[in-house]
This record gives structure tokens, C-alpha cells and sequence, in this order.
């Protein structure tokens, strides 16, 4: 006599039900406690959001796919640790839409990046990285170097990270374009850069 596990495996149509419950069920329970975590829904101490400038450096980030080849997710092991600081934490991307951890190190990670290098020193990396870094396979970016950032548009994107939750106020929304006025591409993404993993400090 068939058993009611065999009943299932049999049946194309209760296997397929029962099969999306199990995994339903499963990732319910990993998933809905997160929501409740203050570590991971609520910033880390010190942690605000992208400030103008910033916030454009970012979006020029994710415009030239330098995700691709870097991670900000320094996992909490030694050799991470030890090579790029302390490990990251969920708080530290509260205010990341998308966040940008990425899972390819072709380059360095980084996320605490910020305050290591000089802006000169960014400035001349991102125009010919061999400059500073002779075996270095990074492509140059020299256009950043000659393009005026836009400001057009700098205003609507903080009013729309406003609605999800993010604390900008009205003055700082009014004030970003001045923010950007006169600044090249270069000049926000290495504010950006030199914003990065500062909210927990390297242990190095």
C-alpha cells in the first residue's frame, strides 16, 4: 500500500503545491525576523544620508559599472579584516538603494575606502590609475575630469529617497543644487569615495 509520501511524489500537481509551501514557509521564517532586528533595519551610529555631492558621486558609480570589479562587503574574516578594516555591517547600508556589495573583487574592496587616500591621489587614480598604482589593470575614466556635473535632476532623486525613508530636509533638498554647481563628474565621485565605511572606523 502506497504511503502518503508516495501519494505526493506521484502526484505532479500535489508535489508542485506542497513544494512551493515547504519553501514558502522556509523562507518566511529567514526572511520576517530581519524586519524586526534593529541591527539590521536602523544606521549604524553616526551613519546620514548621502549629502548632495555625494549622492551624485554615487549614481556616477553605478553609472560606470564600478561595481563590477569592487565589492563594499568585507566579510568577518581575518584576512579580510586585516587587508581592508572592520567587517561591514547590515546598519552601515540602511541608507543604500541599491546597496552595492557586488560579490567580484577583480579590485579591491571598498568599503572603507574613505579617508585612506588623499583626493589627490583619487583624482590622479581615476584619470590614469598606472599613475599611482604602476600594475594596475583599472581602466582610466578622464571624461570625469571634464564634465560638468548636472544639477537638474539632483533634487528629484533626494525627494524620492525622502519617501522611502530617508531623513534629507527641506533645506538640504533646496540647497543641492548649489551643492553641485561648478563641480566636475571627478569631484562627486571622490567625495563619494572619500564617504566610504566611515561611520565604523578601520580597525587597521
Amino acid at each position: 500500500m502506497a504511503s502518503g509520501h508516495d501519494k505526493i511524489e506521484k502526484n505532479v500537481g500535489l508535489l508542485v503545491i506542497f513544494t512551493i509551501a515547504v519553501m514558502s514557509i522556509g523562507g518566511l521564517v529567514q526572511i520576517v525576523p530581519l524586519f524586526f532586528q534593529h541591527s539590521t533595519t536602523q544606521p549604524v551610529a553616526g551613519l546620514k544620508p548621502y549629502p548632495a555631492l555625494q549622492l551624485a558621486g554615487r549614481d556616477l558609480y553605478i553609472r560606470e559599472s564600478c561595481m563590477v570589479c569592487h565589492s563594499q562587503m568585507i566579510r568577518p574574516f581575518r584576512a579580510e579584516t586585516e587587508r581592508y578594516g572592520h567587517y561591514s555591517v547590515a546598519g552601515e547600508f540602511v541608507y543604500d538603494r541599491p546597496f552595492q556589495w557586488g560579490s567580484k573583487r577583480t579590485g579591491p574592496d571598498l568599503h572603507r575606502v574613505g579617508g585612506r587616500y588623499s583626493d589627490d591621489w583619487h583624482r590622479a587614480h581615476l584619470i590614469n590609475p598606472r599613475d599611482v598604482v604602476p600594475e594596475s589593470i583599472m581602466p582610466g575614466y578622464p571624461w570625469l575630469a571634464e564634465r560638468s556635473l548636472a544639477t537638474d535632476t539632483i533634487q528629484a532623486r533626494m525627494r524620492a529617497l525622502k519617501f522611502l525613508g530617508h531623513p534629507y530636509t527641506d533645506k538640504e533638498i533646496a540647497d543641492a543644487p548649489k551643492q553641485l554647481e561648478g563641480k566636475l563628474e571627478i569631484d562627486a565621485m571622490i567625495a563619494y569615495l572619500q564617504g566610504l565605511g566611515l561611520a565604523i572606523k578601520s580597525r587597521r
